[in-house]
């Protein structure tokens, strides 16, 4: 399917690439069709990755692992919240968060408390509200970024 997208343009997205969110995501119910996109020349390992709205051409949110940025991110969540993602398991499971990029570069953050979780097996999705003081909304990342290029 083709798509007209404010940020890429038109884009070609296979249906089979295409992510169900019965739910939609927080603030916005009524999207619940998506598609990550990524630069193709860095493959799925590129940092910031898209996810994209395929009802609404406007919006794309910016997406990452959160592991790339607090590696012992691991948040406890009843099962019931990620009902919408289909059968979970090691194997399908894909959680990313959004990013915030404001136009000072150096505030930019992500939000830990409001995790995508991701069955790629199934294309399904939710969104859940992390109920715990352990990980924040604005968590700063542009230092870390930082010192992971120098590393690099």
């Amino acid at each position: 399917m083709k798509i007209n997208t404010k940020l890429f343009g038109e884009i070609e997205i296979a249906e089979e690439k295409i992510l169900i969110f019965q739910d939609g995501i927080i603030g916005f119910p009524e999207l619940k069709r998506f598609a990550l996109l990524h630069d193709e020349e860095r493959g799925t390992g590129a940092g910031i990755r898209f996810l994209q709205s395929l009802e609404e051409p406007g919006f794309a949110l910016p997406v990452m692992d959160p592991l790339i940025v607090k590696p012992d991110y691991d948040p406890e969540v009843d099962d019931e919240l990620l009902a919408g993602a289909g059968q979970i398991t090691a194997d399908n499971l894909l959680v990313l968060v959004t990013v915030s990029v404001p136009s000072d570069l150096t505030q930019m953050s992500v939000n830990l408390q409001g995790p995508f979780v991701i069955n790629i097996e199934e294309h399904k999705g939710c969104q859940i509200i992390v109920e715990s003081s352990n990980y924040s909304v604005k968590f700063p990342i542009y230092d870390i970024l930082q010192s992971g290029k120098a590393g690099a």
